[in-house]
């Protein structure tokens, strides 16, 4: 993977800031090159309970007012 020996890399200490750069290049690029949602609420899936039917603020205000209770 490395396109030279491992140990020539950290005999210069510029070598290996310039290997370290191309590792951080490689992860930018890689990183960013993934496709970006553009309206990420539209594309959510809506969260449904257990049998079914999408979960409602009403739902989450019960659950968090029976979990205040213990």
């Amino acid at each position: 993977m490395i396109p030279m020996k491992t140990s020539t890399v950290f005999k210069s200490r510029w070598m290996a800031l310039l290997w370290a750069a191309g590792i951080i290049w490689f992860a930018y690029d890689t990183a960013s090159s993934q496709p970006q949602a553009t309206n990420a609420s539209a594309n959510a899936e809506q969260a449904t309970d257990a049998t079914g039917p999408p979960i409602t603020s009403d739902d989450t205000n019960k659950l968090a007012q029976e979990l205040n209770g213990f």
